[in-house]
């Protein structure tokens, strides 16, 4: 018989982190955009996530509000108040787009954030939406809404327009829509020039360490041209007006659902991966074979993101001749996990998987739970720790960046390993 406290401990955090909501990943996806989002919230959202999860605060406004939800407005409810107070604010703000997401307690009283929306949208003229958060699930999964969202409204634009649903590249050579190519059918490398969005750009994987202008030189190396970046250093016009991009490069998990809204509606093909060290791996299969002593009992494992963190153990089983087994510890899709990835995210769940560990690279704060015998190589997350170690983030799309990490990889390892 299960014993109900021995599970109830299998969900609790007593020494690492966690990571961020999917309430903030709507606000990371959004930030830069115009829009105004309001988490229906008592008060902490707000702050925790501008002070821990959001470098930009300080430097680029955002229309990021809280409602201030009261226990009396939870228990009577006063949905009149948040319209009245949303609609006022818009009138002054005058934003792109209103986005009201729930937290943990809207969401457990069962707003009806849908019917407020349309409300606030006939009231204001401004298009207003929600989303199904509940800051409950991680950050990738509001990312994941956020976008998707924003690609309904890019293929509205393309209708508007009277898109064809082919770009100006395709009907030069005469193609047809490929709604039914699989992801990895685009090869950005060596390829003809194509215009290119990136999908899944926030500071919540990317940190503002200058990997996204990285992989935008990365990409006008190969001869390609960036159509427009989901959701760094592009407004929103520039997005919406990105229908007739002949590619879409997927950086996290988080831009999934829009490529694959943007292939099945507007036929543009997609491939998921991140230029680690200026080569861009194809990060949905391990390496074929591999010395036979080097596949000792002892693993290497890398937590992280899912197309990050596989890109990056792609690339380093390219340069050091070991497999490398990927951990991820938020949301995903079966579609992206590359044979033997593990989905692993609480601490009852990821220490059996360290016994056996040689090397574990990780955010600094899982640390604590890793055995001492095992070769430890911190890679900082915002998602997961913050502003802690902001500036300890190395940019490893640079190559000499990424070389730099391999040499402390093998500098740290025993001599054994190596």
């Amino acid at each position: 018989m299960m014993n109900p406290q021995k599970n109830a401990m299998k969900q609790t955090a007593s020494v690492i982190s966690t990571y961020s909501a999917d309430t903030f990943g709507v606000c990371s996806a959004l930030y830069e955009l115009g829009g105004m989002v309001v988490i229906h919230d008592p008060s902490g959202c707000n702050s925790t996530y501008t002070t821990h999860d959001e470098p930009r605060w300080y430097a680029k406004e955002s229309l990021i509000f809280i409602s201030g939800l009261t226990e009396q407005d939870a228990i009577l409810g006063s949905d009149d108040k948040l319209i009245r107070e949303i609609v006022s604010a818009a009138h002054e703000l005058r934003p792109h787009f209103i986005c009201l997401i729930p937290s943990q307690i809207a969401h457990m009283i069962a707003t009806d954030c849908r019917a407020l929306c349309r409300i606030i949208e006939k009231k204001t003229g401004i298009p207003s939406f929600t989303l199904p958060t509940n800051s409950m699930h991680y950050y990738e999964r509001g990312i994941f809404f956020a976008l998707e969202k924003l690609a309904g409204f890019v293929c509205k634009k393309a209708a508007q327009d009277g898109f064809p649903g082919l770009s100006s590249r395709q009907r030069k050579q005469g193609g047809s829509p490929r709604q039914d190519e699989p992801a990895a059918a685009i090869n950005l490398t060596g390829s003809a020039p194509l215009n290119v969005n990136l999908l899944g750009a926030t500071p919540l994987d990317f940190a503002m360490n200058g990997s996204i202008d990285t992989v935008k030189d990365w990409l006008r190396a190969q001869g390609h041209t960036v159509k427009s970046c989901w959701a760094m250093d592009s407004s929103l016009d520039e997005i919406l007006a990105s229908y007739d991009a002949d590619a879409n490069l997927v950086l996290s998990y988080g831009g999934l659902g829009a490529a694959k809204i943007l292939q099945e509606k507007l036929g543009i093909p997609y491939t998921a991966s991140v230029p680690i060290g200026g080569t861009l791996p194809n990060c949905s299969r391990p390496l074929p074979a591999l010395p036979k002593r080097q596949t000792a009992a002892k693993k290497y494992y890398i937590i992280g993101e899912t197309v990050f963190a596989q890109s990056l153990a792609a690339a380093l089983e390219t340069v050091l001749q070991r497999p490398f087994t990927v951990i991820v510890p938020m949301e995903t899709d079966a579609s992206l996990l590359r044979e033997g990835t593990l989905q692993r995210t609480d601490e009852a769940e990821l220490l059996p998987v360290f016994k056996d560990a040689a090397l574990i690279i990780a955010d600094p704060l899982y640390q604590p739970i890793c055995p001492p015998a095992a070769t430890f190589i911190p890679l900082p997350h915002v998602a997961f720790s913050g502003r802690i170690y902001l500036d300890d983030i190395p940019n490893l799309v640079r190559p000499d960046v990424f070389a730099a990490f391999v040499k402390k990889i093998l500098a740290r390892l025993p001599e054994h390993e190596v």
